[in-house]
């Protein structure tokens, strides 16, 4: 089964629209999305988005997918989501989870813009 791959492209760099997508993650409690630098380059900046299940001093953070911001010129950035594919017992509704979180941020960004 393939996943849906969400694309869009908004005004801005992509360390601009990475600190937002940072931000967004943030007010969500249980999600983050952070940047990998290990996994970016010059052009593009890939951040992971993660689902976070605290237990006690336990923290468990399960990937949901990435997002890839690539500069595109004139100031505009391509971004696309790509949902992970886990084996874990959850998947429909971490697929679920990260599905809504992608279109939450292409409405918020397309919004802005």
């Amino acid at each position: 089964m393939t996943e849906e791959i969400i694309e869009f492209t908004v005004p801005g760099s992509p360390r601009d629209i990475s600190r937002a997508i940072e931000e967004f993650a943030a007010v969500h409690g249980s999600l983050h999305a952070i940047v990998v630098p290990w996994e970016s380059d010059k052009v593009t900046l890939s951040m992971a988005v993660t689902s976070a299940k605290a237990d006690g001093w336990a923290i468990e953070h399960t990937n949901l997918g990435t997002v890839k911001l690539t500069d595109i010129g004139n100031d505009s950035t391509r971004v696309a989501f790509s949902p992970a594919d886990p084996n874990h017992p959850e998947k429909k509704r971490m697929a679920a989870l990260f599905d809504g979180f992608a279109h939450q941020v292409q409405s918020k960004l397309q919004t802005a813009s």
